[in-house]
């Protein structure tokens, strides 16, 4: 409420010089006019929808655009704040938000980047560019035991969890996923009235607190998993292993974030600190992960099944890979999460220091799935600062089919990155709880900007492939993508990495896959 004083003391002011200048002299008027304008002012910023830090900051946030009004580069200050810490390229960023205004512009005097510094990345143009296709492409989604294949969208919502998210953020993420025609991403936090009442495409994703489908004692409950999975809006199920920001351990949703309504949808204590295991109860080893999708699947009535995972040992993704061989069992899709990645709160070591960069993690799996004649079987997408058309792009090269975004997402929504979001007082509404702060995220605004984000950054894929000389992304391959190692050298990601044949592992594999494959054990994690 203290956030809102500006405002009340300025309309008291404006009262009390008006009685005084009715009741005493004519001169209080001129103090009155004054207080006028800002009492207007501040006002118009409580009821006006296309800026949540005016609506919950009212007067007060126009120093924030005062300052970027005089100081140009202030907006870069406040665009480059990054929440979680690490580096998040200033110009993605201002792409993102621009995008999501409709307000995308060219850029005078090219690029400030050094591209002869060491990493740098490019992507190779052709000669003859072929035309930006008018088709919107999609990603079939179903395997041979899928009955029900779902069409993916190149670049769709990641997973964010009502409850780290509020109300009006998932609101609106999931109305601007069903205007623009792609997924949205429940994350593990369970599935709300929110995820539901717009008909948006949802991947319901299942983590290890099995919220939404879980027993009193805290395990998987089929008859709750297989109620839901039957909503017409559930389009995939999809299983959490782990998340880039953290794998290895749990979610944790502060007391204060649990509500009765998330308390509800999770089966959880309101009030209390929810912590999700660092396991899963349901599996064991390889073998039965590959027999508990089977069943995920079948509870789901036959729609897309898969899981996520932040890429660990490549050895214990191989035991993955001949559990299914063995059992003759795939998921539909699996969905790469980056080290790079995750929005939600982290131990910062864990963040910096554990689980495979969503390039190496990529091509791993990527690999593996073709090595073992699996990848026609399974579609993979990659999530993990996926941003920018090109960002998507890089990926398909690498071995995805089609891309996740969450803090992008985020951006499209109006995140500042305040850095609040585990304090429940997130000054934009995004990832708060407190009614009062939500209100200022509106949803049909802001499910306007998701929606324009994400077509524009599809729309600029087409335009980067068709500038590299390609129809349809089946047609990128990993000699289009360049890496600078040092001022005088520079190799394609075919030159770069191992790029294996299909079923090139069940035959003859490469010295340096050998040793992995010949020891990963479909009956045994780690080893």
């Amino acid at each position: 409420m203290s956030r809102l004083l500006s405002v009340a003391l300025t309309v008291v002011a404006a009262l009390v010089c008006g009685a005084l200048a009715v009741l005493s002299s004519p001169w209080w008027w001129v103090p009155t006019g004054a207080l006028l304008p800002p009492v207007l002012l501040g006002v118009g910023d409580l009821v006006q929808r296309r800026h949540s830090v005016l609506r919950n900051y009212p007067l007060l946030g126009h120093l924030r655009y005062l300052l970027e009004y005089i100081r140009p580069e202030m907006q870069q200050y406040f665009i480059e704040r990054n929440y979680d810490g690490r580096p998040f390229d200033r110009d993605v960023r201002s792409i993102v938000y621009q995008r999501a205004k409709g307000t995308e512009a060219e850029e005078a005097f090219g690029t400030e980047r050094d591209v002869y510094v060491a990493g740098y990345e490019f992507l190779v143009p052709s000669m003859a560019p072929k035309p930006v296709p008018r088709e919107i492409p999609v990603v079939r989604i179903g395997g041979p035991d899928c009955t029900r294949p779902y069409d993916m969208a190149l670049l769709n919502v990641s997973a964010m969890s009502f409850g780290s998210l509020s109300a009006n953020a998932v609101l609106a993420l999931n109305r601007g996923a069903a205007q623009g025609g792609f997924a949205h991403d429940t994350g593990e936090g369970g599935l709300s009235e929110h995820h539901l009442r717009h008909g948006g495409d949802l991947i319901w994703e299942i983590g290890t607190g099995y919220f939404g489908c879980r027993t009193p004692e805290g395990g998987f409950d089929a008859r709750q998993f297989a109620e839901k999975a039957a909503y017409d809006q559930v389009a995939c199920v999809s299983l959490k292993l782990s998340q880039g920001a953290k794998p290895g351990i749990g979610g944790v949703l502060p007391g204060g974030k649990v509500n009765a309504e998330i308390a509800r949808v999770r089966g959880v204590p309101e009030g209390r600190t929810v912590v999700s295991p660092p396991y899963h109860q349901v599996f064991h080893t390889p073998r039965e992960l590959v027999r508990f999708l089977a069943r995920m699947r079948e509870l789901a009535g036959g729609k897309p099944t898969g899981f996520k995972l932040c890429v660990g040992s490549r050895r214990e993704f191989l035991a993955v890979c001949k559990a299914m061989r063995e059992e003759n069992v795939t998921p539909d899709f699996l969905v790469v999460d980056g080290a790079e990645g995750g929005t939600g709160a982290a131990p910062l070591e864990f963040a910096d220091n554990l689980g495979t960069p969503l390039t190496e993690g990529l091509i791993t799996v990527h690999n593996a799935l073709v090595g073992t004649g699996l990848r026609d079987r399974i579609r993979i997408g990659a999530s993990g600062k996926v941003a920018t058309g090109a960002d998507l792009v890089k990926r398909l090269l690498q071995g995805a089919d089609y891309t996740n975004a969450a803090r992008a997402m985020m951006f499209a929504l109006g995140c500042i990155q305040a850095q609040r979001c585990h304090t429940n007082t997130c000054p934009v509404g995004v990832t708060t709880q407190d009614p009062l702060r939500t209100r200022a995220l509106d949803v049909a605004d802001k499910s306007a900007r998701v929606r324009r984000y994400q077509e524009a950054t599809v729309r600029s894929a087409l335009q980067i492939m068709a500038a590299m000389g390609v129809r349809s992304p089946a047609e990128l391959a990993p000699h289009q993508l360049r890496r600078r190692l040092d001022p005088r050298t520079v190799l394609s990601y075919g030159e770069l990495y191992t790029w294996l044949e299909p079923g090139q592992l069940l035959t003859a594999p490469p010295s340096a896959w050998r040793r992995d494959w010949e020891t990963a054990d479909p009956d045994r994690f780690g080893g």
